[in-house]
């Protein structure tokens, strides 16, 4: 038995291994649970090895490739099309044994540990975020049923959440103050420990060269920095920016039939995480720009003359994808345009 190719369907406990041979006839269909994936790697010789991209992916391929085979990770929606028919753990590795081996497929790079520690950061901050927001707006609604309201901005938001945890508001029934209070708690609680990740973000970023040099681009803070360093392993695997920025979704799609091609709104694929940290750091550029003008580059300006402002936005986070990606795979730091005299 001559194993060149194996399909591995990764599960919780149960995974499916579908195996073929030089010739493309299977030769292992089976089921493994956890504990007996690695020992039944490391009896073969060195293979292809397929998986689909997803939470537990990075970990198995840094562990099989250790054991000698050569681990390739695939998006499951360029996976989904090689199913033959159903739903089951078989077909699915049976699909991944044939994708993997097309020559055509697109690959996910295998992250490293340490990229994996600073996205948990990244992860886990965001989740911190969403958790703060939903208390902010709780208190917001329960302080307007009696009279309060809350002016706009977290600055304002934290400052009444202070005030309320030290009990000061008077028009509000003693019942009400107790949960109010608990949920100005809950909110200082989370301030304290996003200042904590934050500070891990800074130092993570004050390590990496790389993340420093993404910095320097104008909208591009520490969380984006480190964000795009932690999350694009091979940057030179994109043969230009454009096919970075539509890597997340940052171009727009395109509709083209009978010769004629039109083009519609941005494809929204891909890394939402990234996409929306970059079209955040344009829109603080966007401010900028209506502020103070001679601030920013002065196409941005110019752009805002011609297009609302939320189009601006998207084109300037395409434009700031494409810059990073330079950087990325062809070293560098930002340079700002250089204005010609008319």
């Amino acid at each position: 038995m001559e194993i060149s190719t194996i399909g591995l369907d990764l599960a919780k406990s149960i995974f499916q291994v579908h195996a073929v041979d030089a010739s493309c006839q299977t030769v292992v269909r089976k089921a493994l649970r956890r504990a007996q994936v690695q020992p039944f790697f490391a009896k073969l010789p060195p293979c292809l090895v397929g998986m689909e991209a997803c939470g537990t992916s990075h970990q198995w391929a840094r562990e099989l490739t250790k054991l000698g085979h050569e681990v390739r990770l695939m998006p499951p929606a360029y996976v989904k099309p090689y199913v033959k028919r159903g739903k089951t753990d078989a077909a699915d590795a049976e699909a991944i044994c044939e994708a993997v081996t097309r020559p055509s497929m697109r690959f996910v790079p295998v992250k490293s540990a340490e990229q994996q520690a600073a996205l948990a950061l990244h992860r886990t901050r965001d989740l911190l975020v969403k958790q703060r927001t939903q208390l902010v707006n709780m208190v917001r609604g329960l302080l307007a049923e009696f009279g309060i309201e809350m002016a706009r901005g977290l600055h304002h938001a934290l400052a009444l959440a202070a005030r309320l945890s030290a009990g000061d508001a008077p028009e509000v029934p003693p019942l009400a103050q107790r949960v109010v209070k608990g949920l100005a708690d809950q909110i200082g609680a989370l301030q304290v420990q996003l200042g904590a990740l934050e500070k891990e973000l800074l130092a993570w970023h004050r390590s990496s060269e790389l993340s420093q040099r993404l910095a320097t681009i104008p909208g591009v803070g520490v969380i984006t920095a480190t964000a795009l360093t932690a999350s694009v392993t091979e940057p030179e695997r994109f043969r230009s920016g454009r096919q970075f920025a539509a890597s997340l979704g940052l171009t727009p799609l395109q509709n083209c039939s009978g010769g004629k091609e039109r083009m519609g709104r941005i494809s929204r694929m891909g890394d939402r995480y990234l996409r929306r940290l970059l079209v955040l750091g344009m829109t603080s550029m966007i401010r900028r720009a209506r502020a103070k003008p001679d601030s920013v580059d002065p196409r941005l300006t110019a752009m805002l003359q011609r297009k609302p402002a939320r189009v601006v936005t998207v084109a300037a986070a395409n434009r700031t994808a494409r810059i990073a990606w330079a950087i990325m795979a062809r070293g560098g730091t930002y340079q700002a345009p250089v204005a010609v005299a008319a």
